[in-house]
């Protein structure tokens, strides 16, 4: 047992807290671009539908699920502040626009399904569905920009790594979403998406590709940890998660093709994270351990995340568990 004297100037059990808050934050994102993803995934999606029924199968499929989804990205935040306030602080004020850009297109892709359903007039409803559509993929889009900047410590928010992470991020949304579609709906629909996914598989794989190469291209200092075998062997499950899901699919294994699906968003983030570490922000010079807030801090969250942690994973639980079960013909959102 720790003394409460102690608390102040030893991490709990002797534990690597620091290191283990860096993964708890990746953790965290990977969660929120996995189960939000899936709901991006589906605006994208919704563009391809031109029959007002399976439209609204699309809406009704992520209805109760999108704003808990949500929830992710402010705990994300939370967290990153909580450890490591001063990478907060330089990111966001950094990259300020972005973040802008992140929250108003997640304020489209939000207000834009509930107002689609107010009226049933074929104008007003084209207006809101293009909105759908652009707030679900630009979302995704600059969430990939400003993650991209994030590894790579640029100071400008236009480099080519963002833009080619910020495209791979969007196809990886697309086979997200496809996968979660293909678990909620059943006939034509669902047989019609499986093309889909295959597309956005191979779009995404070679987006992987180009953005790898251009952070090999652009930051000489990353190099190294590219080539690294943790970097490589994540690489390599990438592949791997890849060809799982495309066998699920065509077998209509459905919860292993979003189980697979999982694997792929929690492969790219684990990438950044080993890209990154130990640094946590190169663009201000800190460490995971120079960032990290102090040791007394650090203990008491760490027991308020122990304690909270399973309680949102409990919710998640049985959200998940209450609206089970496919969309049939006719439901809406």
């Amino acid at each position: 047992m720790t003394e409460p004297a102690a608390l102040a100037t030893e991490p709990l059990f002797g534990l690597p807290l620091a290191d283990l808050w860096f993964g708890l934050v990746f953790f965290i994102l990977a969660m929120f671009l996995f189960l939000d993803g899936f709901d991006f995934g589906v605006g994208a999606l919704f563009a391809t539908r031109e029959d007002d029924d399976e439209r609204e199968r699309l809406l009704a499929a992520i209805g109760p699920f999108w704003d808990g989804n949500e929830v992710w990205l402010v705990v994300f935040g939370g967290a990153l502040f909580a450890a490591f306030p001063s990478v907060y602080a330089n990111l966001f004020s950094r990259h300020y626009l972005l973040m802008f850009a992140i929250l108003g297109a997640l304020i489209v892709r939000g207000l834009a399904p509930e107002m689609y359903e107010q009226r049933h007039d074929d104008g007003w409803q084209r207006w809101w569905g293009r909105a759908f559509v652009v707030g679900s993929l630009t979302a995704p889009f600059f969430l990939g920009m400003f993650t991209a900047n994030w590894v790579t410590g640029a100071t400008s928010i236009v480099t080519l790594p963002a833009l080619v992470v910020g495209l791979a991020v969007v196809a990886l949304t697309v086979v997200d979403g496809v996968a979660f579609l293909r678990l909620k709906t059943r006939g034509d629909l669902r047989d019609d998406l499986e093309t889909d996914g295959y597309r956005a598989l191979g779009a995404y794989l070679v987006l992987v590709v180009a953005a790898l190469g251009s952070v090999y291209a652009v930051e000489p200092a990353l190099r190294s940890a590219l080539l690294s075998a943790p970097v490589l062997a994540l690489v390599l499950a990438t592949l791997a998660f890849a060809g799982a899901y495309a066998a699920a699919t065509r077998a209509d294994r459905y919860y292993a093709a979003f189980g697979a699906a999982a694997g792929l968003v929690f492969a790219l983030v684990a990438i950044v994270a080993g890209l990154m570490y130990p640094s946590i922000d190169r663009a201000a010079g800190l460490t995971v351990e120079t960032a990290i807030v102090s040791t007394l801090q650090l203990n008491l969250m760490s027991v308020g995340a122990a304690v909270l942690l399973p309680l949102v994973f409990v919710y998640f639980a049985v959200l998940y568990t209450a609206f089970s079960g496919p969309i049939e013909t006719g439901e809406s959102y």
